[in-house]
């Protein structure tokens, strides 16, 4: 007679956090053949690279890892190894490890879980810099009203709201999908990039983790799609008459300073707000001041406010941020209006970068995707795929290792 039920396996967890161990009763509860081992590694320059706080034998037994950066040093030291979890929603920072590189073990991203909290941070950034709130935050901690403060009167009563402006995701992944749910509530028009054509409804549909109530399942929201991945596809794109632009690829070889003074001349059609939460090195950053530069100088020196674009602003050095009001009426203006930045190049951006002090740009320091429910969701993505792994179904949120 032959044994039932799925076979004995060992889950090695490696997180920079404590222990989680509510999830792990849950697996537990749910996967009682699966054994679960834990360990906490801090972050390190060389993420892929084991410690001695992990040290190669631990991987020996394990048949599941799910790790935010440790791999096994090399394909010997994990001979049982069937499936590695990534935390991340990126693997651009395991891509020159051996067990990358040398094996075919199946690899899976957390992707579809960052989508509500970045969505919030791009909406929340957007809006700060569109409605001036460093003025308005700038008269409440001087206790003052704002009557006499003509020019953030005047800034302020510029302002346009979101109703018929068109926002641009370059990458319609889970991120991008939460984003134009909630732009598209805000009456914003959506359109959307891919690298590879959706001619069909059915592939327009996203099958990757998505978190409850989120996102655009069916890819309906977008009311134009381009896609390609030649510069010519990229700047039609670009040339739709964008207000907003979001940036949500991956770093790839071929995607490294994708966008830079030519796509930018090409924005500056519309004086386009970009936001970034990808990868710093996407974008070339001295094209980027120099645009975000040109913008400023504008409005830098003309006294009156007829321009009428608003969707920007956090100038550094002073509470005018936002000499603009969303809605371009003018098309000698030249450059960005401006920028809001989660990533950077290199990150931690170093203390003199001159990209601290461009005009009108926000900068954070990659916490976009920070969140309570981080963790939970991250597991909630390999809970999925233990179960398919058991109905012999195809994982989610596999990462192609031949894309860039």
């Amino acid at each position: 007679m032959g044994g039932g039920g799925p076979k004995p396996e060992h889950l090695l967890v490696i997180l920079p956090f404590d222990a989680p161990t509510a999830i792990f009763d849950r697996i537990r509860r749910n996967h009682p053949h699966i054994k679960i081992t834990f360990r906490q590694l801090h972050f390190t320059d060389t993420p892929w690279k084991a410690r001695s706080q992990v040290p190669s034998e631990i991987f020996h037994d394990a048949t599941l890892l799910l790790t935010l950066s440790a791999l096994p040093p090399s394909p010997k030291d994990c001979p049982k190894l069937e499936l590695i979890h990534c935390t991340s929603a990126g693997t651009d920072h395991l891509a020159n490890s051996p067990i990358y590189t040398d094996t075919t073990i199946p690899l899976t991203s957390s992707s579809g879980i960052h989508g509500p909290q970045i969505a919030e941070w791009i909406l929340m950034t957007m809006l700060t810099s569109s409605h001036h709130y460093n003025i308005l935050h700038q008269w409440q901690t001087s206790h003052s009203w704002g009557n006499a403060d003509k020019r953030g009167l005047g800034l302020l009563r510029n302002f346009h709201d979101k109703v018929g402006q068109r926002l641009g995701v370059l990458g319609y992944g889970s991120i991008g999908r939460q984003v134009a749910n909630v732009a598209k509530a805000m009456g914003m028009d959506i359109i959307a990039y891919t690298a590879r054509p959706r001619p069909t409804p059915e592939s327009k549909h996203d099958n990757n983790f998505i978190v409850p109530g989120t996102g655009d399942p069916k890819g309906d929201i977008p009311t134009a799609w381009y896609s390609g991945t030649s510069k010519a596809k990229l700047h039609e794109f670009l040339a739709q008459d964008i207000d907003h632009l979001l940036i949500s690829i991956p770093l790839t070889g071929k995607t490294t300073h994708l966008l830079a003074e030519e796509e930018f001349e090409i924005l500056s059609k519309r004086n386009a707000f970009i936001s970034n939460i990808s990868r710093g090195a996407i974008i070339s950053q001295p094209a980027l001041i120099a645009a975000l530069k040109a913008y400023d100088r504008h409005h830098t020196s003309s006294s009156s406010l007829h321009h009428t674009d608003d969707d920007n602003n956090s100038n550094n050095d002073s509470f005018a941020i936002g000499l603009e009001t969303d809605m371009k009426t003018d098309t000698s203006i030249p450059g960005l209006r401006g920028a809001a930045l989660d990533v950077t190049d290199p990150e931690p951006l170093p203390k003199d970068d001159a990209l601290w002090d461009a005009p009108n740009c926000i900068i954070t320091p990659h916490i976009s995707g920070l969140g309570s429910a981080y963790v939970d969701r991250c597991f909630q993505v390999l809970e999925v795929n233990l179960e398919r792994r058991e109905r012999g179904e195809g994982l989610i949120n596999l990462v192609d290792r031949g894309r860039g």
